[in-house]
């Protein structure tokens, strides 16, 4: 993975562009990245503001330190928990020291907290660079194009395999137990296999959306898919049509 992204169109927030020979919205497999990625201090997501201070302070000085080491290091994570002005210190600071790969960290109780989800994301791609690329953790398959809508260029693997160890089986739209819906009888191997072919398909189908100007449309599908998506949704046209406005193209 090389240094340099390059944004070459965008469909409203979204960004279409490369990185390499990757082309984004992607999917980064978490094991491939370990060698430009910089060590963090994990805290969870609602917990007090001293303790979430600490943890920034802690993961800057960790991506300082990884970066003094090992200057090919591309990619920290952004801590905060769930106050947005520490994730932008996160960041902003992340960005002085080098780096232009970012994680959101707690990706999983972001999904449950619409609101949180929204205006973090937003604030994040107004303060921090346009070069730097976002990339979430743990994304549902049908969340995957309104975040990608919104200004994400990456999401980390690893959910396919999470959830094949649950029997579950994912798609564009919805998770299925298969002790549940017998749609199959695979085993697990084929399950994670059949999930990742999924998270592929969905970053393609975002990429080939944003290149055809139709991203909105898609994400308006998936809308209904489960109510934090929807609420996702409402909550970005509601509240932020600054953001949405400026980032779309007039005809």
């Amino acid at each position: 993975m090389v240094e340099k992204f390059e944004i070459k169109s965008h469909d409203g927030p979204g960004r279409l562009g490369r990185l390499g020979d990757i082309q984004t919205p992607a999917i980064f497999n978490e094991k491939e990245i370990e060698n430009i990625l910089a060590d963090d201090e994990q805290t969870a997501y609602n917990i007090e503001r001293e303790i979430a201070e600490w943890g920034v302070r802690r993961t800057i000085k960790k991506a300082e330190n990884e970066k003094n080491q090992n200057p090919n290091s591309k990619i920290a994570v952004i801590q905060g928990s769930k106050y947005v002005d520490l994730r932008i210190e996160c960041g902003k600071k992340l960005e002085e020291l080098g780096y232009n790969g970012l994680i959101i960290a707690n990706g999983d109780d972001l999904l449950l907290h619409p609101r949180d989800l929204v205006n973090l994301i937003v604030e994040l791609r107004k303060n921090l660079k346009p070069n730097t690329y976002l990339i979430f953790t743990f994304a549902e398959c049908s969340f995957i194009p309104l975040l990608s809508y919104m200004g994400i260029d990456g999401f980390l693997s690893g959910s396919d395999e999470y959830y094949s160890y649950l029997n579950v089986l994912t798609t564009p739209t919805k998770n299925y137990d298969l002790e549940v819906y017998k749609l199959s009888e695979m085993n697990q191997k084929q399950i994670a296999e059949c999930n990742k072919k999924t998270l592929d398909f969905v970053a393609s189908e975002v990429r080939e959306h944003m290149k055809n100007k139709t991203l909105r449309n898609l994400i308006e599908e998936r809308g209904v898919t489960s109510p934090q998506n929807a609420s996702a949704l409402r909550i970005l046209d509601k509240y932020h049509q600054d953001y949405l406005q400026e980032n779309t193209q007039l005809y």
